[in-house]
């Protein structure tokens, strides 16, 4: 199981705190009663694995179809709908869109999710915003705009041709930090993992509407990160 770099404090804390206790449950195992001290070194150790799990970044085989994007989490979709130029609470993201509607993807991650996020596409990163906020759960509708959030804004590239892209990610209940160490100017290929958030959460993918892209899922389809086609893109379209 591969684990990501950025979850590298936390597996690192959680597995020397394991062999720390596992250590005492040896002790345990010799002086007070080897039943209970093999019980809790078993329990210990499926807790640091579904705690590692968490952190996994499993390999995934990015699609070579040019006129396709992918997912940017895994998780279920849970909407898909238009989102008027004026509505979108961010003058960076509207300005990147110029003044244009745009079309949103919303993913929900739960905790048994992978939580990476990779880029839908090859991308120049624009802007980098990001947003204190609440933490209601990231099914809640209040979630999409009151919950801390970070927004990576830029111009994506399908076939040759330039469109405005962007991917928020956005803190759930549980969730209570975004990484995403990204500066204005980066460039990501299609599937590259760049981020993450920690525990139960919500990704959404932001695309032009009118301009040759058609979404490749529907609510509730589950999702992949970097590996499911999420929408694609039709040269013949203007």
């Amino acid at each position: 199981m591969t684990l990501t770099k950025y979850g590298r404090k936390e597996w690192l804390t959680a597995t020397v705190l394991a062999l720390f206790l596992l250590a005492l449950c040896i002790v345990m195992a010799v002086v007070v009663d080897w039943r209970a001290g093999v019980s809790l070194a078993v329990f210990i150790v499926i807790v640091w694995i579904a705690f590692a799990a968490f952190f996994r970044d499993p390999e995934r085989h990015i699609p070579e179809d040019p006129e396709v994007l992918v997912s940017p989490a895994d998780g279920v979709v849970r909407d898909c709908e238009l989102i008027p130029h004026g509505s979108c609470g961010c003058p960076e993201l509207a300005e990147l869109f110029e003044g244009n509607d745009m079309f949103r993807i919303g993913i929900f991650l739960s905790v048994l999710d992978v939580h990476v996020n990779r880029a839908p596409c090859r991308m120049t990163v624009r802007f980098v915003r990001h947003k204190d906020g609440s933490y209601f759960d990231a099914r809640n509708p209040r979630a999409v705009k009151e919950n801390e959030s970070q927004i990576v804004g830029g111009t994506g590239e399908v076939c040759g041709r330039e469109f405005p892209v962007a991917v928020k990610q956005i803190s759930g209940a549980i969730a209570r930090r975004i990484v995403c160490p990204v500066e204005p100017g980066a460039q990501f290929e299609k599937g590259f993992c760049y981020g993450m958030i920690k525990f139960g959460s919500r990704t959404e993918l932001y695309l032009p509407v009118k301009s040759g892209f058609e979404p490749a899922v529907n609510v509730g389809d589950r999702v992949f990160g970097g590996e499911t086609v999420i929408a694609r893109f039709h040269q013949t379209q203007d």
